[in-house]
């Protein structure tokens, strides 16, 4: 399994339920690497997305405990057995474990990502106001970088429709 995220100078990932930044290279880069795969996403993640619509050409499990949350176009795990039982099922159906990621929020990162043997981390060279956070991967021992861009700049669109350059790289990182 996989992880995708980004993450500002101190590992943080958004900031009262949105994300930090919106940099047109790194949604380019995320729909490169998740189209035609499977996303495990919290239901505060899913909300967050245009509509709150499922991310098209994926196959979308929101993990939601509420047995009534039924979003059009997901199939919905109400618990990480459930999950994991999806999972394996996919999986007799052909899907390789290299074909799921896991895009969010904070609590299903945390969950998840003791199963995930590789990370892409889009790192942003810039602090934000954060609230919430992702482990920090290069103070764990189990994780090394395998490959890391050069510095990209480029425009990013904020909170409150702020604006501006970032600069920012794609780090990979395996579990060891």
């Amino acid at each position: 399994m996989n992880v995708i995220v980004a993450v500002d100078a101190e590992w943080g990932i958004g900031n009262k339920g949105d994300l930090l930044a919106r940099v047109k290279e790194d949604l380019q880069q995320f729909a490169r690497l998740t189209t035609g795969k499977t996303v495990v996403l919290g239901s505060n993640t899913l909300a967050t997305f245009p509509g709150g619509r499922v991310l098209k050409d994926r196959r979308n499990i929101v993990l939601n405990p509420d047995r009534d949350y039924a979003p059009e176009g997901a199939v919905v795990a109400h618990s990480l057995e459930e999950l994991f039982d999806l999972l394996k099922k996919f999986e007799n159906e052909g899907l390789a474990s290299d074909d799921v990621f896991i895009i969010g929020g904070a609590s299903v990162y945390r969950q998840m990502l003791p199963y995930c043997n590789r990370a892409y981390i889009t790192k942003f060279k810039k602090s934000f106001e954060k609230d919430v956070y992702f482990p920090n991967l290069d103070e764990m021992a189990e994780w090394s970088v395998v490959s890391e861009s050069e510095d990209i700049t480029a425009i990013y669109r904020g909170a409150a429709g702020v604006t501006g350059e970032i600069t920012f790289n794609f780090v990979e990182y395996v579990r060891k």
